[in-house]
């Protein structure tokens, strides 16, 4: 029998130990242990639900990369959450409502400067979405890919992933995607977010039960289920 992986911890190398536990904390992240070492490195490891964080400090300290997203959680109220940031000190903008978070998503900073996105998976009705903050000013790794993409002319006409139900994607292609395993396929913005997100591997650029090659089976199998 394949033995694959039981849980996955996000590690995170911080500065100050005491201000990456609270800004975490307005997740809904709580210590469960902490400890140290003779040389000065603390670790506190974190659980919220049945999701953990491993909140790091070393010395001498990293020097992280600027990076235009860190980490992603998902949240039950986008708005509360929101609130919940806001009174502490930590803005956030709401950045959309895409296909994988159409509740809403936000993007923060944590006290080392780290982007958060953080999204709403139930959705909210039209009426009740509110205006992005700054849709015009977000930037992010999948932006750069297709403005480069976009300057060699190489993306086919149309997004290949297509929508949750099976439907055709009529936005155009702008970045490719692919895995180790030999996957690829040309999504458009908003399902390349959410391949990204949901595709274990997947990466801006590769088939076996692993990686992109099952998130996309599952959308052709229900577009071939609708045309039946």
């Amino acid at each position: 029998m394949f033995s694959g992986v039981s849980a996955a911890v996000p590690v995170l190398y911080v500065r100050d130990l005491a201000q990456a536990k609270t800004f975490y904390g307005l997740f809904g992240y709580a210590e469960q242990r902490s400890g140290a070492d003779d040389a000065g490195a603390q670790w506190s490891y974190q659980q919220s639900g049945d999701h953990t964080l491993l909140l790091a400090v070393v010395h001498p300290p990293l020097i992280p990369a600027a990076l235009p997203l860190l980490i992603y959680l998902y949240v039950d109220d986008l708005v509360a959450v929101q609130a919940r940031f806001e009174a502490a000190g930590h803005p956030s903008d709401l950045v959309g409502y895409p296909d994988h978070a159409p509740g809403g998503e936000a993007r923060t900073h944590d006290p080392d400067g780290n982007v958060v996105l953080f999204g709403q998976r139930v959705a909210v009705p039209g009426e009740a979405r509110r205006r992005p903050t700054d849709e015009a000013a977000r930037s992010s790794l999948i932006q750069q890919a297709a403005e480069a993409v976009g300057r060699r002319g190489g993306a086919p006409a149309g997004c290949q992933v297509g929508a949750p139900d099976g439907a055709a994607c009529p936005r155009p292609a702008e970045v490719k995607l692919a895995d180790p395993w030999g996957e690829t396929v040309w999504g458009c913005l908003t399902h390349a977010d959410e391949a990204l997100i949901n595709a274990r591997s997947a990466f801006i650029a590769t088939e076996d039960g692993h990686g992109l090659g099952p998130w996309l089976r599952q959308r052709r199998s229900a577009r071939a289920d609708q045309t039946t």
